[in-house]
């Protein structure tokens, strides 16, 4: 069956309606992905509106039940929905709102929404990419907090050579790997600061959010430079110790070329952040880390050289769990007792993957 999205045909039609949403809107709920992409996403649609409310979607990366009273309570005219994989059918038809769905994860059949999706186009840009492409005429000032969602998502944008003539101490344009912006330069540092300041108490996060949202230049966080900045500042800084524990453990068990880890940490989930900085370290392994949590581990997967959908729904077949999320970077959660059988199957596939 073909998914029809909302009838655009080309990614500048899509553009076009893209803005006329976020333009027209008033007060808007917007739904977004406990990451920097979603974070950066967030924030340029919040900026442009110069209003609304932002709830980080953590736990299960779904739009669901969790969220129907919340959106319906609240007093806007819509709801964005933004780097978020998966939205259910229920949530969209128990909300009185107009829903907006922006994404780049792959489509999924949804009735009486506006679904944005560059796959339809057959490509995969981040959904800060997708927004800032959609406002960009009108949110230059913004072209930071795009790049900042970008490197998050491990790409580098075409607007790039125009982002690093205005903040060259951030961005060398001849930095072409991901991964080396995101470990090795200013614009990849704040990337990992909005990524780790979304870990923590709700509370402590919308501290961080609102905060943000009166933020008018990378220097302010990454030089401390204002009150506000070191604000956020100092908060990556406590959730950043949690995290380098945990790395230098996870460092430890980096011997042949599948990589396990699985960890116990009751206040923050550290899965995606060990991922990516292990796979960036180890580019050529298998990656799985865990976080074991109520009876069930959630994982974070990672391989350049496999599909890893493909792998993860063999893997996971007839086990009490579910999986998905991009080609190279994965999540998974399963239950502790069938973890060991998914693991074992996941080596025999990277095993017999040349074979």
């Amino acid at each position: 069956m073909k998914i029809r999205h909302n009838r655009y045909n080309s990614l500048k039609e899509m553009y076009d309606m893209i803005n006329k949403e976020i333009k027209d809107s008033v007060r808007p709920i917007i739904l977004f992905h406990d990451d920097a992409d979603g974070l950066s996403s967030f924030l340029l649609v919040y900026r442009m509106v110069s209003d609304g409310r932002g709830i980080p979607v953590k736990s299960a990366p779904k739009v669901d039940d969790r969220f129907i009273k919340k959106a319906n309570d609240y007093q806007g005219d819509k709801v964005f929905v933004v780097d978020v994989p998966i939205l259910t059918q229920k949530f969209v038809d128990s909300v009185n709102k107009r829903i907006i769905w922006i994404d780049h994860h792959p489509i999924i059949d949804i009735k009486g929404i506006r679904y944005y999706n560059p796959r339809f186009f057959k490509k995969s840009y981040p959904v800060t990419h997708t927004i800032f492409k959609s406002i960009e005429e009108g949110r230059k000032d913004d072209i930071w907090i795009a790049m900042t969602g970008c490197i998050g998502d491990w790409f580098i944008p075409d607007f790039s050579k125009e982002f690093s003539k205005k903040y060259p101490d951030l961005y060398d344009i001849n930095t072409k790997n991901p991964g080396d912006v995101l470990y090795k330069t200013g614009i990849g540092k704040l990337s990992r600061i909005f990524n780790f300041i979304l870990k923590g108490k709700t509370s402590d996060i919308m501290k961080c959010v609102k905060t943000l949202t009166r933020i008018e230049s990378p220097y302010e966080i990454l030089n401390k430079e204002t009150p506000r900045g070191k604000f956020i500042y100092k908060y990556f800084e406590k959730i950043y110790k949690n995290y380098k524990i945990l790395l230098n453990n996870a460092l430890k068990n980096t011997e042949g070329d599948f990589i396990s880890f699985v960890y116990e940490n009751k206040k923050f989930s550290f899965t995606s952040d060990l991922g990516t900085e292990l796979s960036y370290r180890f580019p050529n392994k298998f990656i799985v880390i865990g976080r074991r949590k109520s009876g069930y581990i959630k994982c974070s997967l990672r391989s350049k050289d496999v599909n890893l959908q493909t792998f993860v729904e063999k893997a996971i077949e007839g086990l009490d769990g579910y999986g998905g999320g991009h080609e190279h970077a994965c999540g998974a959660n399963v239950n502790e007792n069938d973890f060991n059988v998914f693991i074992k199957r996941l080596k025999d596939l990277w095993n017999k993957r040349n074979k």
